[in-house]
Order: structure tokens, then C-alpha cells, then sequence
């Protein structure tokens, strides 16, 4: 290939890494190359032409920023399912444990959950990071979660929305390799004892929290047994530190966006006798008529709102979202929220650079590449 097309090549292909060489080689054709495709990709494979796409190749968040090569600067997600939580829950007859762990350090926090769907994903993996501080440059779950694709095995559009959002990039492990009792199947950091300590201390917390006074007290729990088995707050020698004690900041983690993802949980309930909906520890008032009714919960993560809708969609009540296990009985309406703000399809907040769209999408020639395509055709390019 000739000397002289290589600059318009190489501007070219590090605008659109996705470039196909058929795409390219009509380029350069138009602009006087004599050459043909075998010869042209030839000398991309030489020249080493094709850099790694800043968006999708190894190394990188979803946001363009490089991870390191530390095993710290990845999270691994873990689901733990668990039986007969206390039936005054409310939850059914299933708990649902996302665990999240530094992968080095072994440092990990937890959160419980009703179902493994997306939202119920997205909600959890938010409330781990928070509880761990900031978020790591890559996650990492396995392929069973709501996070996968199970026609082609890669993440979802949706969810890499999410990791995107977060400016994180996501890896997905053979479903396989996570234990049963979340501990990434002995894949732990050094300090977490090959997650074997952190599965007993699971199990122990669970036949208590199980039969406990109520949801929000069990993750208070289980948020104290995660901090009592921090590694930071041990010192050299192995002694725990004084409880109470503050942590030093995590390091490694990127800062969390102000408000979680935007995805909409909704879960089924059955109204009480007094016509009350029970969610997240708190009581939601509706008409007492409905009581024995099947109703739908519905909150948006990023709002400070849920409402109460029949099976077929009508929203029956609105109210302001009380703390998580406040235990209180919300009964008054908040009528200052819109209908459309809760039940309008939430629109998404744009990310600060582009999802790389693999190649789906040609890019137009940037004034550098227009530059070389200029002196290409006035004969002053080398």
C-alpha cells in the first residue's frame, strides 16, 4: 500500500475503530488508491492501523475511562436466594441476598431484595455501592442474572444502560462460578478467606434475621455483621478494631451519581384488612373496600414517590415514600404529584459520551480526516 494513504487511514479508523475495510477501501479508492481490498487490509494488519475501540475494548469502563489491572477496581455481584423469610414481611415465601464484594481487599456489603429481575437488580446493585462507598471502574456477574442475555450470552442493552449511567463496564462469569452462598464460587478476594468466613456468618445471620421483628432490622444486621468484617477495620496484626470506629475511605472507587438509576420496581401485594399495603417496611393506605385485593406497587428509583395501581393499571393511590423500615402507616395523599410524574415511561438521562453502537452507526469524516482527504487529492499529502 501506498505510503501516502496511510495518514487518511489511520485518522480514519481512529475515528470509527468499527470501520469496515469495505467502507474504507472506497474511500481511499475515490481518493486515488490503486489498490485493491486484500493489499488494504493487509496493510491495516501491518501498520497496525485499527486501534482498540475506546468504548468496547479490554480495559475500559463504558464511560471511555481505563480501569486498571488491580482486582480491587471490580465489584462481583452475587445473588443468594433465602427461604421462609417471617411471613409478616410480606414478601412471599422467597428473600432474595445481592452481595457485592472488592475483589482484592475481600471487602463486601450486601442488600436483600424480593425478586432478581432487572429492577429488583439495578436497585440492589445501587444500594451495595452506596453501602460500599463508590462504585468500581468494572463489575462483574455471572451469566444467570436478569443482567444477561440468554439468547447470545452478552449483557443487555438495558443493563448496559445502567453500568453506562454509573460509568462502569461490565464483565459477565460462567453462571457456574458463583457459589450458592454468594461467595463467587471461591473466588474471594485475600481478605475475605475465600468467602468461606462470610458464607457461615451469612447462614448464622439468616436463622436469626429470619425470625426477627421485621425486615429493615435484618438488613441493619446484616449492614453491622458486613462492617464488624471489613477488613479495614482490622489492624496489622489481626485484631478487630474498636467497633464504632470509622473506616478510612474506601480507595479505588469512583463517586455514585446523586439519585440511583431510573428504573421502575414494582412488586404485588394483597391489601390488609384495614386497607393497607405493606412496602419496604412501611404501610400505604387504600380505600378499606379493596381490602383482599391483589394490587401493584410501583416506585421509580429516583423518586421520592410510589404508587398503588389495580392488575389492569389504574392508579387507586399516590403517597410520598416513606424511609426504608420506618415502619410507619402513610395514609394521607400527596396530591401535589402529577399523575404523568409516576406513571409517564421515565426518560433515561444521557450518559456524557455514547454507547459504542459496534460498528451500526457509520461516523462522519472528522475535519482531521477531511484535512487528509483534502491533501490526498491536492497531491501535497507524504
Amino acid at each position: 500500500m501506498s505510503l501516502r494513504f496511510l495518514p487518511y487511514c489511520r485518522r480514519r479508523l481512529a475515528d470509527d475503530p468499527h470501520l469496515p475495510a469495505t467502507a474504507l477501501l472506497a474511500e481511499v479508492v475515490e481518493l486515488g488508491y490503486p489498490g485493491g481490498y486484500s493489499t488494504l487490509t493487509r496493510a491495516i494488519r501491518k501498520h497496525r492501523m485499527r486501534p482498540p475501540c475506546r468504548w468496547c475494548g479490554p480495559g475500559m469502563s463504558l464511560d471511555g475511562r481505563r480501569s486498571s489491572d488491580r482486582a480491587d477496581d471490580e465489584i462481583r455481584f452475587a445473588w443468594l436466594e433465602l427461604a421462609d423469610p417471617s411471613a409478616q414481611w410480606g414478601c412471599g415465601s422467597r428473600l432474595h441476598l445481592l452481595t457485592g464484594s472488592l475483589a482484592s481487599s475481600g471487602r463486601w456489603r450486601a442488600v436483600v431484595a424480593e425478586g432478581q429481575d432487572l429492577p429488583q437488580l439495578v436497585a440492589a446493585v445501587d444500594q451495595v455501592m452506596r453501602r460500599l462507598g463508590g462504585t468500581a471502574p468494572r463489575w462483574r456477574l455471572d451469566r444467570s442474572m436478569a443482567a444477561c442475555c440468554v439468547l447470545n450470552g452478552r449483557v443487555t442493552p438495558a443493563f448496559a444502560e445502567v453500568a453506562r449511567y454509573y460509568g462502569a463496564g461490565v464483565d459477565l462469569s460462567p453462571a457456574e462460578e458463583a457459589g450458592a452462598d454468594g461467595s463467587e464460587g471461591g473466588r474471594a478476594g485475600a481478605g475475605d478467606g475465600s468467602g468461606a468466613d462470610r458464607a457461615v456468618a451469612l447462614r448464622a445471620w439468616w436463622s436469626s434475621a429470619s425470625h426477627g421483628a421485621g425486615l429493615q432490622a435484618a438488613q441493619d444486621d446484616l449492614d453491622r455483621l458486613a462492617a464488624r468484617m471489613d477488613p479495614r477495620h482490622r489492624a496489622v496484626d489481626g485484631t478487630p478494631a474498636t467497633l464504632g470506629e470509622p473506616a478510612p475511605p474506601a480507595r479505588g472507587l469512583l463517586e455514585l451519581p446523586a439519585l440511583p438509576f431510573p428504573a421502575r420496581v414494582c412488586v404485588s401485594r394483597i391489601v390488609s384488612p384495614q386497607g393497607l399495603v405493606s412496602f419496604r417496611g412501611s404501610f400505604y393506605a387504600v380505600h378499606v373496600d379493596l381490602a383482599g385485593a391483589v394490587v401493584e406497587v410501583r416506585q421509580r428509583l429516583d423518586k421520592p414517590y410510589l404508587s398503588i395501581a389495580t392488575l389492569n393499571g389504574a392508579v387507586i393511590a399516590r403517597h410520598t415514600l416513606a424511609p426504608p423500615g420506618a415502619g410507619l402507616t402513610v395514609v394521607g395523599r400527596d396530591h401535589a404529584i402529577a399523575r404523568d410524574a409516576l406513571e409517564r415511561p421515565a426518560r433515561l438521562p444521557r450518559a456524557e459520551a455514547p454507547a459504542c453502537q459496534g460498528g451500526k452507526d457509520r461516523r462522519p469524516l472528522s475535519p482531521a480526516a477531511l484535512a487528509e482527504a483534502e491533501a490526498l487529492r491536492t497531491g501535497s499529502g507524504g
